[in-house]
């Protein structure tokens, strides 16, 4: 259920900022129609940067409702507090989530020894799947391949999210770790190259509008079938820069809301409403990767 295509799920909300319910069920069903492999509820796409926690488990909680087990739900459970992180992690025990994603925290730089003892901390008091997330253009630290290898002989500890775009980091690790320890891609733009070189999928933000795409790159890189795979991820090409022209998730809620699978684009600041020189853009992206509008 951890390989494949996986979508960084969008948080809709409506324009007071609230959740949008039907616009999040729309999202699920979208994704389960496309064959999606799971779900991200509340990664930093979903702007848990932004929510309370209150209102973090709620949306969790409401895409597994809404799921309703036709799809896996992964938890996005990251904090920059290793005591914050571990009380989310602890909330989403027996709930039916079937793993969760956690972030490198952010803004303290801890050192190597700081992010092994961190992530142990939250191993050792679950028994929840843990997949580690690196992404030091958004954290400030990186989770080198050293400690991802220390990290890789907890039990629970069984892959890593890698966003640093750095296709060398592939044979780093896999030369460090079990066969078993997954490798998935976080950046979009370099996916289908980290699979070709042994990763085994992609937690994606162009999947939110891209899903069936998506899903047919990853299917084809999975049976080595390549020249399938770039014949697709090649209309998509200007559209996994275009997203990302400005702060994630900017583009892809407008893009998603152009489309049809979501009412409003709403953002909670500090993000604030897309340019119109973004727009332009991604519009010309979309025409040349020819996704329709739901």
């Amino acid at each position: 259920m951890f390989t494949g295509s996986i979508v960084a799920l969008i948080t809709p909300m409506n324009k007071e900022g609230e959740i949008c319910h039907s616009s999040l069920k729309k999202l699920i069903d979208y994704h389960v129609l496309n064959k999606t492999k799971a779900i991200v509820s509340i990664g930093t796409t979903g702007e848990s940067a932004t929510l309370s926690q209150e209102e973090h488990i709620e949306v969790v909680m409401l895409t597994l409702k809404l799921a309703n087990k036709r799809i896996p739900i992964i938890a996005g459970t990251g904090a920059n507090a290793t005591t914050e992180a571990i009380s989310l992690t602890k909330r989403f025990e027996k709930s039916g989530i079937s793993a969760c994603l956690t972030v490198t925290p952010y803004y303290n730089k801890p050192t190597q020894e700081g992010l092994y003892q961190h992530f142990k901390a939250i191993s050792e008091n679950t028994k929840l799947p843990q997949i580690l997330y690196n992404v030091p253009s958004r954290t400030g630290c990186d989770l080198l391949p050293s400690t991802v290898a220390r990290l890789s002989e907890f039990k629970n500890i069984i892959g890593i999210k890698e966003a640093t775009g750095d296709l060398s980091r592939i044979h780093k690790i896999k030369k460090l770790v079990k066969n078993d320890f997954l490798l998935i891609s976080g950046d979009d733009a370099t996916a289908l190259d980290f699979m070709q070189l042994g990763g085994q999928g992609v937690i994606s933000v162009t999947a939110n509008v891209a899903a069936k795409e998506m899903a047919q790159i990853c299917s084809y890189a999975l049976e080595g079938k390549f020249k399938n795979a770039r014949f697709i991820n090649e209309r998509l090409t200007l559209l996994h820069e275009a997203l990302f022209i400005e702060p994630n998730p900017i583009p892809i809620k407008w893009l998603a809301k152009k489309m049809g699978l979501i009412k409003n684009d709403t953002l909670r600041l500090p993000m604030t409403p897309i340019l119109n020189s973004t727009r332009i853009q991604i519009e010309k992206a979309l025409q040349y990767a020819n996704l329709q509008e739901i």
